[in-house]
């Protein structure tokens, strides 16, 4: 196993609001950009766009803390390919859920059409958020739930290596 040298990086509040800030900031362009291009006006698409960011930032900061509350007491330290899928798809489908009945009032669309749109959109952020959270990651370190407290820790399974 290869053994990845653990750098302390963001931790506690500050990698919170630094996370929350970026995600955020490039999710209301992406998602007015999405709305637009499937035909809804800018006043509109920004709009829910930054409604919908909202909601994120709330979903996002009590996803994340319940996440790594249970990451912290899982014995592999890290964050694989596994990991990182689950927590994507947890983020994602527990924002769904409030978002799709928002989007059809919103729009004034059926909750079908919201789905749909919602669909559209949850591809894009699937990958988005995985993407966005290995960048984060690999940028500021891993957060303090997935590191092990020693000084070297091996890299997670199916974790890819990278340099720095």
């Amino acid at each position: 196993m290869t053994l990845q040298t653990h750098k302390k990086g963001l931790q506690g509040p500050k990698r919170k609001v630094v996370f929350v800030t970026l995600y955020e900031l490039i999710a209301i362009l992406a998602s007015s950009l999405l709305f637009m291009a499937i035909g809804q006006s800018a006043g509109h698409s920004g709009g829910m766009a930054i409604a919908a960011s909202t909601l994120a930032i709330v979903w996002n900061l009590t996803f994340n803390h319940l996440f790594e509350q249970w990451e912290s007491r899982q014995s592999v330290k890290g964050r694989s390919v596994l990991r990182r899928v689950v927590h994507a798809l947890g983020f994602e489908g527990g924002l769904a859920m409030v978002l799709i009945p928002l989007m059809a009032w919103w729009f004034g669309v059926t909750l079908w059409e919201a789905t749909v749109m919602e669909a559209g959109l949850l591809v894009f952020f699937l990958v988005y958020t995985y993407v966005f959270n290995w960048c984060f990651d690999h940028v500021f370190g891993l957060p303090a739930s997935a590191s092990a407290s020693a000084a070297v820790a091996p890299r997670a399974q199916g974790e890819p290596a990278c340099s720095s």
